[in-house]
């Protein structure tokens, strides 16, 4: 008897229709709003991104201008932050390197970009050549960390997951000949 109902319960609660859409929207919304979060999370990595580059060309076209001044450390830096605008923590973030290149005797710089590991670390300078003569080919690499603005779900926790502080790098390089002087 207790097997027959049950039996009986199961059946009407087979045929039953009410609830399908409310089965779908719990499966399917939690999908969607890993794809909206990824959506936001990627759009401001690029705006990032875009953001360095074009502060990185901003600068750098300064330092060609300015013929015969030498450009220190920090004072390009500072340029760069205060151009791109939308780095956060941009002075203590922001890394650069600038070499100095012979492109008759080609010697290839570090491929790991020299970033910062942790805002509060403040590392010596890697690399700042301001040295460069007449018609001498200059490379520089600006590299900054941050932290995803969604870090533990969707596109952002697999940002972060290459890093064990969590951090997420961008790289901006651009070259240049030092103009006679």
């Amino acid at each position: 008897m207790i097997l027959s109902s049950a039996h009986k319960m199961l059946r009407r609660f087979r045929k039953d229709t009410d609830a399908t859409v409310t089965v779908e929207f719990a499966i399917l919304m939690p999908l969607f709003f890993m794809f909206l979060i990824s959506t936001v999370e990627l759009g401001f990595v690029i705006l990032r991104q875009s953001q360095l580059e074009r502060a990185l060309d901003i600068a750098v076209r300064d330092i060609r201008l300015t013929t015969g001044a030498a450009p220190q450390h920090d004072v390009v830096r500072d340029q760069i932050c205060d151009i791109s605008g939308f780095i956060d923590n941009c002075a203590t973030s922001l890394r650069l390197e600038m070499v100095q290149l012979d492109p008759f005797a080609w010697v290839g710089v570090n491929e790991q970009p020299d970033c910062i590991s942790k805002p509060e670390e403040i590392l010596p300078v890697r690399g700042f050549s301001d040295s460069g003569e007449s018609n001498d080919l200059m490379l520089i690499r600006a590299c900054m960390r941050f932290k995803p603005i969604f870090s533990d779900w969707g596109l952002g926790e697999d940002l972060a997951k290459a890093d064990p502080e969590g951090l997420v790098s961008l790289v901006a390089v651009s070259a240049f000949v030092q103009e006679p002087r």
